[in-house]
């Protein structure tokens, strides 16, 4: 039984949508980063206040292992397993939205990076970093990995509660992910939503143009 044509628009420019709302919340927390604003940084406070709040022996030790899955050497060791597997079950179409996604939103982050310059924080860390703050590299590369793989994932999977169960633990490892972050303290909060709604956009648009394309395939 084929979708009602109503459906299958709405399908098929669902993820634009959703990335209209990414960039918005991106748009949002970026101007307020930019002039300072009160408001974020009274957020940024707040949420460092609760991380330092849990800091215990055993926590710092779990932090510091969930933010290294962000680095680039998981990242990339992941990446390549990922092109393997794609390249081995001859997946082009996909192997080839695999490295445009992740590459592109590295390209991103750097430009942001760039364009903002915004200093990291400088107390309490427990792991040493370099380079701009906003947005989080380590953020948007877990979201743009990990989403992209839960994606992919995804299409091959029918079982809905397989799917719950992937969409879950991909949404938890992002969010510890970020979290881990500031908690280590070499980000601020506004930094990790900033990263979130950045690397959100860009895949959605990428997953819509991905969705586009294949639309036109199986015709």
């Amino acid at each position: 039984m084929q979708a009602k044509p109503h459906v299958r628009i709405r399908e098929k420019w669902l993820p634009f949508g959703i990335a209209l709302l990414f960039l918005i919340g991106f748009g949002g927390i970026a101007s307020k980063v930019r002039e300072e604003g009160a408001w974020i940084q009274s957020f940024d406070e707040r949420v460092m206040t609760f991380a330092r709040k849990l800091e215990t022996p055993l926590l710092s030790t779990i932090m510091k292992g969930i933010t290294h899955l962000g680095d680039s050497w998981p990242v990339v060791g992941i990446g390549i397993v990922a092109l393997i597997v794609l390249a081995l079950l001859r997946y082009r179409i996909e192997l080839l939205f695999f490295i445009v996604v992740n590459g592109g939103s590295a390209w991103l982050n750097t430009i942001l990076k760039q364009l903002f310059q915004r200093t990291r924080p400088m107390a309490g860390r427990l792991v040493e970093a370099v380079g701009y703050s906003f947005p989080s590299g380590h953020s948007m590369a877990a979201f743009t990995l990990y989403g992209v793989l839960a994606y992919l994932l995804w299409k091959h999977m029918t079982l809905r509660g397989s799917r719950a169960i992937l969409a879950g633990a991909g949404t938890l490892l992002v969010l510890l992910i970020g979290f881990s972050r500031i908690y280590v303290g070499v980000h601020y909060p506004s930094d990790v939503a900033g990263a979130y709604m950045a690397s959100g956009a860009w895949l959605c648009v990428a997953i819509g143009l991905f969705r586009l394309r294949q639309a036109r395939v199986g015709r």
